[in-house]
């Protein structure tokens, strides 16, 4: 949900990279932050505990313009991917605009992946939001690996409401940006003049 400051005339929008662990959802965040304009883009920010890491920064694309006469501003969040962080996963969600799903490609990290997008799915659902609707966009990564699936078969398996998804390898930022690009854009599109 779209955080509107009237006084400031910005909208905050939250995209949140959803996955594994290990599939290269830091990885991608890496990259962007490296890669945009260093005066669209804030100071990365990590909250660690002992055990888990949540990534985000401010992005503030400069050339977008206004929106119904508002600044716009992307806040990119990963989540811990790993099976005993659900409950930090569900608070980053809370209020996401925008979800980008990055699938680890390799054949071996299937069911984990599969496991991953149903928790997604069924989080964006208490959370009032169908997935069939909700802006969801499909990140393969890791297509530089050797023994990786077919993207056909990730589709299948991963891809049930057909969205948008962009092969990638978000160490060297193939397909990193063009998904971010498209994240950005889907966002927009549902965005309501306040």
């Amino acid at each position: 949900m779209s955080l509107i400051n009237i006084a400031k005339r910005e909208i905050s929008c939250k995209v949140v990279y959803y996955g594994i662990g290990l599939s290269g959802k830091t990885t991608n965040l890496h990259y962007i932050h490296r890669t945009v304009n260093p005066n669209d883009v804030g100071e990365m920010v990590s909250i660690d505990t002992e055990t888990e890491r949540t990534l985000y920064f401010d992005l503030l694309p400069l050339e977008l313009g206004l929106v119904h006469g508002f600044r716009v501003r992307f806040q990119l969040y990963t989540v811990p991917g790993q099976v005993l962080y659900q409950q930090t996963r569900l608070s980053v969600l809370r209020g996401a605009d925008c979800a980008v799903f990055v699938a680890d490609s390799q054949a071996v990290k299937l069911q984990e992946n599969i496991e991953s997008f149903k928790e997604l799915t069924e989080q964006l659902r208490r959370m009032g939001k169908a997935p069939g609707d909700f802006p969801l966009i499909m990140q393969w990564n890791k297509r530089d690996l050797p023994d990786i699936l077919p993207v056909p078969v990730l589709e299948q398996y991963l891809n049930p409401f057909r969205g948008p998804s962009f092969e990638a390898v978000a160490v060297s930022g193939k397909g990193v940006v063009e998904c971010l690009r498209y994240s950005i854009n889907a966002t927009l599109t549902r965005l309501d003049p306040p």
